[in-house]
């Protein structure tokens, strides 16, 4: 009785803990007047995930894992509430970004009891990896979701300097694992240049 009392200890101080990506804040916003935080980015990757769902298994021809999808989309950034979430804008970050989340992974994951620990320090590696239909997917609506959020709410890319070029250079190698996500992505760019909230490409 003792070693599972102190098992859901564990169990709810790491639930107290996710409770914080509320707290941590994107560069994108969610709505004209305030920043979007990662607990709602999160949210909506799993969303979106779900809606596309059977678009994803025709195109790529397959079943997919949609409940190993969807705790992708909400455990993925986890790593930021002690991380940050620096901006995928950033020339200076990828290195350092990946060193420090995965000692964040193993301090926060690795040490939770009953198989939970393994499970989403395993699902955050395949994440990162980028090596299954399932992560390759969940990193391209990752990737489409603050490009849509800067459209949607007048945002634009004027902060970043970036132009449709520019745009394109960041989300294609990750939105063109699926043509649905493409598709989507090109509609988004081509309204926001339509709307004078991005450059063209010069």
């Amino acid at each position: 009785m003792d070693a599972m009392r102190e098992n859901l200890h564990e169990v709810f101080d790491f639930i107290s803990f996710t409770a914080r990506l509320r707290e941590v804040e994107r560069h994108n916003n969610a709505t004209a007047s305030r920043k979007e935080s990662v607990a709602e980015h999160s949210w909506h990757l799993a969303l979106i995930s779900w809606i596309l769902h059977r678009e994803f298994e025709k195109e790529c021809g397959h079943s997919l894992d949609l409940e190993k999808m969807i705790k992708m989309c909400l455990m993925h950034d986890l790593v930021e509430i002690d991380a940050g979430d620096p901006s995928a804008w950033s020339t200076q970050q990828n290195e350092d970004k990946a060193r420090i989340e995965e000692a964040v992974a193993q301090h926060r994951f690795a040490p939770l009891p009953g198989g939970l620990g393994t499970e989403l320090l395993g699902l955050w590696h395949e994440y990162e990896a980028g090596e299954t239909p399932e992560a390759r997917l969940v990193r391209g609506v990752d990737r489409l979701n603050p490009a849509l959020m800067r459209f949607l709410t007048g945002q634009g890319w004027q902060d970043v300097g970036a132009d449709a070029a520019a745009l394109d250079q960041l989300q294609m190698q990750r939105v063109q694992v699926s043509s649905v996500l493409t598709s989507l992505y090109q509609e988004v760019r081509d309204a926001a240049v339509a709307q004078g909230m991005l450059t063209p490409a010069s």
